[in-house]
């Protein structure tokens, strides 16, 4: 039976924390609260939690999870190589709501769907589940939504369309941009969005020091 934790209450917020920890580390499911909508995460390292994930939202392998980090420094046991400027929109929006496409390190041993070597990357902006991710290392997650229904701005919302698959439902509150992320693939010469969301064109544009329309028009092929 699932259980809902008000975060917003610091005894329930640390009952609520533990027992995500403990459902995570046993190959079950939570939902928690991010800065852009809500997500339902697994062990990224545990490939039947994240196939269990991926059955929640009834969404196929070709639609692979991303990673949550809980650090800058994270990352760079995750990547083959730090890609150009990836750093420099590190700086900028984490955390935060963009997600970077990067080819991933070979040694890895998780299966997230069918990445093709990459791996999408994003430090959240809600201290609940930074204390998560700090506490227990990089996640896999997705939108806690089934594919194709609206995305969960509240733990509510994420209830009613998952309900006891997850063990643990995290209330942070509702969500502050109630929009995905912005992912940016950054595994060719030339970055290009993939999807825009909580981040603008022109802002990581800005940031890359470039035009927006360079890519806008690389998203558009």
């Amino acid at each position: 039976m699932s259980t809902v934790y008000d975060c917003s209450d610091p005894d329930s917020r640390a009952a609520g924390l533990t027992a995500a920890r403990t459902a995570l580390k046993s190959g079950r499911l939570a939902v928690i609260p991010t800065d852009t909508v809500y997500g339902i995460a697994a062990d990224a390292f545990d490939s039947a939690a994240v196939g269990a994930l991926l059955a929640a939202k009834r969404r196929g392998r070709d639609m692979p999870v991303q990673v949550l980090v809980g650090s800058w420094s994270t990352i760079d046991g995750l990547v083959f190589s730090m890609p150009q400027g990836a750093r420099d929109l590190i700086r900028a929006f984490w955390p935060g709501g963009l997600s970077l496409v990067v080819r991933q390190a070979p040694s890895l041993a998780w299966d997230l769907g069918d990445t093709r070597g990459t791996v999408m990357l994003r430090m959240p902006l809600h201290p609940v589940t930074l204390e998560l991710l700090r506490e227990v290392g990089p996640i896999a997650a997705s939108s806690a939504n089934v594919s194709g229904q609206p995305a969960a701005t509240t733990a509510a919302d994420a209830r009613i369309q998952l309900g006891e698959q997850v063990s643990v439902y995290l209330d942070g509150g509702p969500a502050d941009h109630g929009i995905a992320s912005t992912i940016i693939d950054l595994t060719a010469d030339t970055p290009r969005i993939l999807r825009e969301g909580a981040i603008t064109a022109a802002q990581v544009a800005q940031v890359l020091g470039i035009a927006p329309d360079q890519l806008a028009s690389q998203a558009a092929r």
